[in-house]
C-alpha cells in the first residue's frame, strides 16, 4: 500500500481528531474554570512537585531515542519530551528518560513509572480500549515497510515465498507481516525476535532474508549496519503505524496539554515561527502569532501554563519542522524524507487545529 493511498483516510482523522477537541467544552462551560481544573490535574501535580517529567523511551534507536556517550539522550522522541518539560518549566533539560523494551513500555506507563511514553508507538484501537493508555496525538506519520540486501533478487514481499522474514515481539509489525502473507498467498516464515536488537542481528547475521519493522526504524536500524549500502529498504509499504506519545487515561488535562504542546510545534512552523525568529515573531501585528506567542489571550493559563508557553517550547527546542530535520531528516544520517510529514500546506498530512 503507498502512502498516497493513505493520505485521505490519515487526513480526514486529522480534521476529525481536531474538531473533537473544538467541541470539549460543553455549552455553557465557563473558561474561567479550565485553567485550575487543569493545573491541579495528578499527573501535571505530581511532575511539578517531582520538579521533573519521567519519560519512556526506547533502548536506543538512532534519531529517535538514542543515548550518546556523554550520557545525553538525543532524537526525535526525546525532543518531544524536552518540549513539555520546556513548556511546563522553561527548562528542556528537567526530563529523566526511562529505557523501556516494547514488551515492558505500556505496563511501565499503566503502573506510573512513567509520565509519558514517547517510543516509536502505534496508535491502535487495541491498545487505547483495553491497556488503559491514550494516544493524544501523532508526531510521525510511518507504514511498515521491509529491508533486503541488495543481493536479494526479491523487489517486493510479494516474492517473498521461500524466505525469512524477521519482526520484533510486542509490537504491530510481526501480526501486519503475517496478515500480509496471509492475505497475499505469500510462503514466508515469521522469525520473532524478543527485541530489535535480536532481530537486526538475525538479520545481519543472515538467519533472516528480510527484516520488517516501520519504515522509520529501518531506516535507523539500516544506518547502524555494518555496510549500509549494501542494504535496500523496499518501496512495498503494508500497513498505516501513526506514532505518537501515550499517557494514561483518567486524567484528560494532562493529555490535553501533551497534545497541544505538538499541535502548537506544528502551528508555529506554519506560521514560520522558529527559535530564530522570536523576536520578530513578540512583536507581530499578524492575530494568530500574537496568541501563538501569548502577546494575546490566555490560551497558556488554560492549560495550567503560562501565556509564553509556546515561546518557551520553540525557543529551547524548536518548531515541528526544526525537530523533524535536526533528528531524522535527508541531510541526517537516516536521511529520511518528511513525506506524509510535510505540513498540510506542502502536500503531507501533518495538520493541526488553530490556537484561539
Amino acid at each position: 500500500m503507498s502512502f498516497v493511498r493513505i493520505l485521505p483516510a490519515a487526513l480526514a482523522a486529522a480534521v476529525a481528531f481536531g474538531l473533537g477537541t473544538a467541541m470539549a467544552q460543553a455549552p455553557g462551560q465557563s473558561a474561567a474554570a479550565a485553567p485550575k481544573r487543569l493545573a491541579d490535574g495528578v499527573t501535571l501535580k505530581a511532575i511539578r512537585d517531582r520538579g521533573s517529567l519521567v519519560c519512556g523511551v526506547s533502548e536506543g534507536l538512532a534519531g529517535f531515542s538514542a543515548k550518546g556517550d556523554g550520557g545525553a539522550w538525543t532524537g526525535f522522541d526525546v525532543d518531544f519530551c524536552r518540549a513539555l518539560a520546556a513548556a511546563i518549566f522553561d527548562d528542556p533539560a528537567k526530563v529523566r528518560y526511562v529505557p523501556l523494551n516494547a514488551d515492558k513500555r505500556f505496563d511501565a506507563l499503566r503502573g506510573g513509572e512513567i509520565d509519558i511514553l514517547s517510543r516509536n508507538s502505534t496508535w491502535t484501537l487495541a491498545r487505547e480500549a483495553s491497556l488503559g493508555i491514550v494516544f493524544p496525538a501523532v508526531t510521525y506519520y510511518d507504514g511498515q515497510g521491509f529491508m533486503v540486501r541488495k543481493s536479494q533478487p526479491a523487489e517486493s514481499p510479494l516474492a517473498f515465498d521461500g524466505l525469512k522474514v524477521c519482526a520484533q515481539s510486542g509490537t504491530t509489525n510481526a501480526s501486519n507481516a503475517a496478515d500480509y502473507f496471509k492475505a497475499n498467498d505469500v510462503k514466508a516464515t515469521m522469525v520473532v525476535a524478543t527485541s530489535i536488537r535480536e532481530a537486526v542481528d538475525a538479520y545481519e547475521g543472515g538467519r533472516c532474508d528480510a527484516i520488517t519493522s516501520d519504515v522509520s526504524q529501518l531506516h535507523a536500524e539500516r544506518a547502524g549496519l555494518g555496510k549500509p549500502v549494501d542494504h535496500v529498504i523496499l518501496p512495498d509499504v503494508i500497513s498505516k503505524e501513526p506514532l505518537g506519545p501515550a499517557v494514561r487515561q483518567g486524567d484528560d488535562g494532562f493529555a490535553l496539554l501533551v497534545k497541544w504542546v505538538h499541535f502548537a510545534m506544528v502551528n508555529a512552523e506554519e506560521l514560520g515561527v522558529t527559535a530564530q525568529t522570536l523576536d520578530r515573531a513578540q512583536k507581530s501585528e499578524k492575530p494568530e502569532i500574537r496568541r501563538l506567542v501569548g502577546t494575546d489571550g490566555d490560551l497558556g493559563t488554560r492549560l495550567g501554563l503560562t501565556n509564553d508557553w509556546v515561546m518557551r517550547v520553540v525557543r529551547h527546542v524548536g518548531n515541528y519542522g526544526e525537530v523533524f530535520e535536526r533528528n531524522v531528516g535527508v541531510a541526517t544520517k537516516l536521511g529520511i524524507p518528511r513525506g506524509l510529514n510535510h505540513l498540510w500546506t506542502t502536500g503531507g498530512i501533518q495538520y493541526a487545529p488553530p490556537l484561539q
